[in-house]
């Protein structure tokens, strides 16, 4: 498929997803959601270990695109929004690990999309916001990321606020994993990839399945999923060869089933 707002690369063990809409600030327009989504699909399907998802332009990405938004009514604002939640759902349902390199501005869904992420790096001259707390429109649905992210005082701080927070606190706050020099940001971000797709990518895929679904549950209800799947799980093919790899002191050659 040839996309317009976005640019996809999955010739390589990491594949790449450029939001590529520099001239609107890499706004969330409904088609450039929906060929997000699209490319996550096609992504989830490929050999590909692990996804970099960065942008092009001045800003990562400024949320909305209100030129798609103003005077709409409500049929089409939940169309917009409910694509928006599909493409942030898709995020987590692909078995590969997504980093977010994140160079510039992020705010409201593009924040949204920096929180849903499964990782995230960004430059330290990034940041990152949720800035309808401080106009007409509170930024509900990115709250849903942030919040699980950041938790629930700073969350409310970012959203009630919509205060721009730099890429350190975003650090601290636990919003992104690392805050780099922007020379260093390409390759800490495929450093950080690296890291979390080395392994077996079945056993990393049914990781990341679970980890969405346990994070929400109550404690009892997380464990009883946990052990039954890391039960199930031992049988795999690639948790055999990593116990018999360790015990004969080799390294292990996975078969990724």
């Amino acid at each position: 498929m040839d996309y317009e707002n976005i640019l996809l690369d999955i010739d390589s063990e990491f594949a790449r997803l450029t939001l590529n809409r520099p001239e609107k600030r890499n706004a969330l327009s409904l088609d450039h959601m929906q060929e997000i989504t699209h490319a996550l699909r096609v992504v989830g399907e490929s050999e590909a270990i692990g996804l970099i998802v960065d942008a092009n332009g001045p800003v990562f990405s400024a949320g909305h695109d209100f030129s798609d938004m103003a005077g709409s009514d409500i049929g089409f604002m939940r169309k917009l929004i409910w694509t928006c939640t599909e493409m942030m759902r898709t995020m987590t349902e692909i078995p590969q690990p997504i980093v977010a390199k994140v160079h510039a501005l992020a705010t409201a869904a593009g924040c949204q999309l920096v929180a849903t992420a499964d990782l995230a790096v960004a430059a330290d001259t990034a940041g990152f916001a949720t800035p309808g707390g401080k106009g007409g429109w509170f930024c509900h649905t990115p709250m849903v990321a942030v919040a699980r992210s950041v938790g629930r005082k700073r969350a409310f701080e970012m959203g009630a606020t919509g205060d721009i927070i730099d890429a350190e606190t975003a650090c601290a706050w636990g919003l992104i994993n690392y805050s780099v020099a922007p020379e260093s940001l390409e390759s800490a971000t495929v450093s950080l990839l690296a890291r979390a797709t080395r392994g077996s990518s079945y056993s990393k895929g049914v990781g990341k399945q679970t980890f969405y679904r346990q994070i929400d549950l109550t404690t009892d209800q997380a464990y009883s999923l946990a052990s039954e799947t890391m039960a199930g799980t031992s049988q795999s093919s690639d948790a055999q060869e990593g116990m018999a790899a360790f015990l004969e002191k080799r390294k292990p050659k996975w078969t990724n089933s």
